[in-house]
């Protein structure tokens, strides 16, 4: 089941590299004498690497820091290891001991790939696009194509969806109340802001990174980006320690010059849990800009730079529009994250304030699936009309003029 809930980070983030990709570098290789498949294992698939480790890389985090699904299906596993410590046997230096190992464990695979890849490069050496060729398939290809695409789609969303369709529709009565809308919004408000900043500060961390080719600063950065890899309870944790002795600090601060008490500014507002969202998924930002970045090859910002831009000028005119695929993945990625994240929102809300995950997540936990499946069929709503939309922003983003307009 897993798979099929996780396989879309892989494939949005392989599918934006590989329209990104000059066609013209495919067609040098088909004139080499290379067929189609030969084409795509030597040239398409290298070139979209960085890509699709990105992608595995968020799979394999996903996996070892979920806690719902796994908890459901009451499998154990080493993130429900961390949550009953923390909760159950209330050893928060346990819970924080053991995060600390399989943070290790991720670094540890996330270090053995870049080694493996230190010394290679991925630019695009040519500024000729071209809209890539459709092949359309028939007989026995196109049957077999189109049922391995109605399979993923059919196990990993219609049957779900039909479930809780069912559920919603029989026990609509119970499932329908305006909570479930003003839950709605809280999650719509949360995810909207989170996807916009995590945006920005990843531009801005891998740009800046890009400028600055020096140790200490993707030193900085990759240590900025890690905290995809922390389960989110610990955290959440962490984030509430940090925002509660801010908060004190303040309120201490304005009680002796003031004699007013600003109460919990940070902690007690849904600041906490943006900043939590934010530290949580800037991974996926950053990621997917990076890749994008990576694959432009310098001697464009040297161009730049020689026509008197500067570089935020070189950003906003070259970057940006070149990298706009993968930053509206990234977004989406970002967004879709944070309508579902469960275990950061139940510690970091404020009182009397839920989300879709919050309330799912009690109504399931006490086996109330009917009085679930509105709010969950909602949140499924909120995930899949991003990914139709921003797929075909995807599609139209592609730099590369057609066969038409190259010769008019």
């Amino acid at each position: 089941m897993m798979t099929l809930v996780l396989y879309p980070y892989v494939y949005l983030l392989s599918r934006a590299a590989f329209m990104e990709q000059s066609v013209c570098v495919l067609e040098a290789s088909r004139v080499l004498g290379r067929g189609p498949w030969r084409s795509f294992f030597w040239v398409a698939l290298p070139l979209a690497r960085p890509a699709i480790v990105i992608g595995v890389s968020l799979v394999l985090m996903e996996t070892l820091n979920d806690f719902g699904t796994v908890d459901f299906f009451a499998v154990s596993t080493f993130s429900v290891g961390i949550y009953d410590v923390w909760l159950n046997m209330n050893n928060v230096a346990g819970a924080a001991q053991l995060a600390g190992l399989l943070l290790f464990f991720v670094m540890f695979l996330v270090v053995i790939e870049r080694f493996g890849r230190r010394k290679q490069r991925f630019h695009h050496t040519t500024s000729k696009y071209k809209a890539l060729p459709g092949y359309k398939l028939t007989g026995r290809s196109r049957r077999l194509a189109t049922l391995g695409c109605a399979v993923l789609v059919f196990f990993g969303f219609v049957l779900p969806s039909l479930v809780l369709g069912n559920y919603a529709i029989t026990y609509f009565e119970e499932a329908a109340n305006a909570d479930v809308m003003q839950y709605a919004l809280n999650s719509v408000m949360l995810s909207s802001l989170t996807a916009i900043l995590a945006l920005g500060i990843g531009i801005f961390m891998a740009y800046g990174a890009r400028l600055r080719n020096e140790w200490i600063v993707k030193s900085m950065v990759r240590f900025a980006s890690l905290g995809y890899a922390v389960p989110g309870s610990v955290l959440a944790v962490g984030v509430m320690l940090i925002m509660g002795a801010l908060d004190n600090g303040i309120d201490g601060f304005m009680r002796d010059k003031f004699g007013i008490s600003t109460g919990l500014l940070f902690s007690g507002t849904i600041a906490a849990v943006t900043f939590g969202y934010l530290v949580r998924f800037l991974a996926l930002s950053f990621g997917s800009v990076e890749v994008s970045l990576n694959k432009i090859t310098p001697s464009m910002d040297g161009a730049a730079r020689s026509l008197g831009h500067g570089p935020f000028s070189t950003l906003k005119r070259i970057h940006i529009p070149l990298i706009r695929g993968s930053a509206l993945t990234a977004a989406m990625l970002v967004f879709v994250d944070c309508m579902k994240e469960l275990p950061m929102t139940v510690i970091l809300r404020p009182f009397n304030f839920n989300t879709l995950a919050t309330y799912v997540h009690q109504f399931a936990s006490d086996e109330q699936l009917g009085a679930a499946s509105l709010a969950a069929l909602t949140i499924v709503g909120f995930g899949i009309l991003p990914v139709i939309v921003l797929s075909f922003a995807i599609t139209r983003s592609r730099p590369g003029h057609t066969e038409e307009e190259l010769s008019s």
